[in-house]
């Protein structure tokens, strides 16, 4: 006799088999770009939550100001090429994880450029926002005048980062596919700060690890499903086994629904695939709320997630982007929030 999680997992597969031929769920209401619309429709989202919704904070990030750094700095950059690092003072950021640390090491003010979606208020407030992905040209990098380069992913920037070299300039990256405290000591490093990113590593690892002491004792693995507005060419997806949040609910306690459905980094799930998956939890960050449009958009990106379990006891909890969509120095303090939150869900 088959087990009801074979059974599950069946039509969970086919589903997510018949997403990738006929398309994703009905995408969201609105696309806009995040650094002129985003800041307002988030506050609105974060403020303004739908009766029964939850938000779910883990509160303040750990942080460490004031430090003098110690430069030059000479790291390995997770490509393998040996770099020195002599200015801090004009950072390209290649991603909202590396931004965070540098936010909690107090030198948000030297982030030069960020990427045109950051979330974060110091990319925002950057002088430039730019498109960091597989195609961004060298050229375009080098007119923007920075004094160094921190990419925050292999598969994108090492290209990029190796290009720099050749014409003499410092290009760091570190790859978003590891641990959190590995990340913030490598990227605390590049910045001549090495001691203050030991510190704050070990104050999330610290966090992590209570997290999943508190998950481990719950004595069961509640379905949660992580929604996003973004991933398959702007469609809606589900957050898959090689992603941040995926591993973060783990740690907390919680069974990943793209985990199961066997999907990657962050992938169309069909309707059908939905309510197979039967999530006892919805999970979106507030960013994405915004891009959906809040509440309404949601529902209307993915109809049949108010009919499963979560939908239907209306539990959708809203998560700031910096504890849940990425590994950096918000993942501990989001891990607690909600390895809490699920200890706490009644017991089925």
């Amino acid at each position: 006799m088959k087990s009801s999680t074979s059974l599950r997992l069946l039509p969970l597969a086919m589903a997510v088999a018949l997403a990738a031929c006929s398309g994703p769920a009905t995408p969201p209401a609105a696309d806009a770009p995040a650094a002129t619309t985003a800041p307002a429709a988030e506050s609105a989202a974060a403020d303004a939550l739908p009766a029964g919704w939850t938000r779910l904070d883990g509160g303040a990030l750990p942080s460490l100001v004031g430090q003098a750094a110690v430069l030059p700095a000479k790291v390995r950059s997770d490509d393998g090429a040996e770099v020195e690092v002599d200015d801090t003072r004009r950072i390209i950021v290649g991603g909202d994880d590396v931004i965070a640390v540098i936010d909690a090491l107090g030198l948000g003010k030297q982030v030069f450029a960020a990427p045109k979606n950051t979330t974060t208020a110091s990319g925002r407030a950057a002088p430039h926002q730019f498109l960091f992905n597989r195609t961004t040209g060298v050229e375009g990098v080098l007119s923007l005048q920075g004094s160094l380069f921190l990419g925050n992913s292999l598969r994108r920037h090492t290209e990029l980062a190796q290009k720099l070299r050749a014409v003499g300039e410092p290009a760091v990256v570190v790859d978003d596919l590891q641990p959190a405290p590995d990340k913030v000591r490598k990227i605390a490093a590049a910045l001549g700060l090495a001691e203050a990113g030991q510190t704050l590593a070990s104050q999330v690892q610290t966090q992590l690890d209570e997290a999943a002491a508190i998950g481990r004792a719950s004595g069961r693995a509640p379905r949660v499903i992580h929604v996003s507005a973004t991933g398959a060419g702007g469609a809606p997806t589900v957050a898959g086994a090689d992603s941040a949040s995926a591993k973060l609910i783990a740690l907390a306690g919680g069974l990943n629904i793209g985990t199961e459905a066997g999907v990657s980094n962050y992938s169309a799930l069909s309707n059908e695939g939905v309510v197979a998956a039967a999530p006892e939890v919805i999970l979106v960050t507030e960013h994405d709320l915004a891009l959906f449009g809040g509440a309404d958009g949601l529902w209307k990106a993915y109809p049949t997630l108010k009919q499963t379990p979560a939908g239907q006891a209306n539990r959708v909890w809203v998560m700031p982007d910096v504890q849940l969509k990425y590994a950096s120095v918000g993942s501990g303090v989001g891990a607690l929030a909600l390895a809490k939150a699920l200890a706490a869900l009644p017991k089925a």
